[in-house]
């Protein structure tokens, strides 16, 4: 008796991990599409807030560049990452965004996107996540101040490379009341995009359209082809 009621347990028991890795398992292929559409609007809306539309012709969440690999830790990034790159008309790269990481937040890392215009100049900065204290260091999040907005324009010229600091520490840009770490932290970072750049300009604004972006271009032409057959 006792024997056939483990093998009964036993059955129940498989039977229930089998429907439940069944549902999981079919959970996951239901909701991946729209989690992956979620994300990409989410990333398209934070590079066209850097870089608009009537700034470019191509889709730049898809015609990416890889970051080289010896520059992945410049720009606090352990797994890498790829450049977005925005195309005129004719197809020359007019401004670049890339992504970057702050590690020295008051609260921890500070995730960045950092677009870069042809000519040296910022194009736009955005804070992309972090940790930072409510009302104080989280004032660098476009949602609760206008401080981030401070970079567009700016260069490695203007300011020179010797006031990209705080005012606290004899610099050009303004610090929050009470919370200097965090936009030090960005200030610095920033600036270490904008030397990445100038030091790797013409390879990165002569780079090909990613074969990523050919196959999205040549399947959007393609299904219009169909539908009028």
């Amino acid at each position: 008796m006792l024997k056939r009621s483990m093998m009964s347990n036993a059955a129940i028991l498989t039977l229930f991990a089998l429907v439940t890795a069944g549902t999981l398992a079919i959970t996951q292929i239901t909701t991946r599409e729209p989690i992956e559409r979620a994300v990409r609007a989410a990333s398209a809306k934070a590079l066209l807030e850097i870089i608009p539309l009537d700034r470019h012709s191509n889709d730049i969440l898809v015609d990416t560049y890889p970051i080289p690999r010896p520059y992945w830790n410049l720009l606090g990034l352990p797994q890498g990452g790829d450049i977005n790159l925005a195309r005129e008309d004719d197809g020359a790269v007019s401004a670049v965004i890339i992504p970057a990481v702050a590690p020295d937040g008051y609260s921890g890392p500070i995730k960045l996107l950092v677009g870069i215009n042809r000519d040296g100049t910022v194009a736009g900065v955005r804070v992309t996540a972090h940790a930072e204290t409510p009302g104080l260091g989280d004032k660098v999040d476009l949602k609760k101040s206008d401080w981030i907005l401070q970079f567009n324009g700016k260069s490695l010229q203007d300011p020179t490379r010797d006031l990209w600091k705080v005012q606290k520490d004899g610099g050009t840009f303004d610090q929050f009341t009470g919370a200097t770490i965090t936009p030090r932290a960005v200030v610095t970072k920033v600036r270490e995009v904008l030397e990445f750049v100038a030091q790797h300009r013409e390879q990165i604004f002569s780079a090909p359209v990613s074969k990523r972006a050919v196959e999205v271009g040549q399947a959007q032409t393609t299904e219009p082809e169909q539908e009028n057959r």
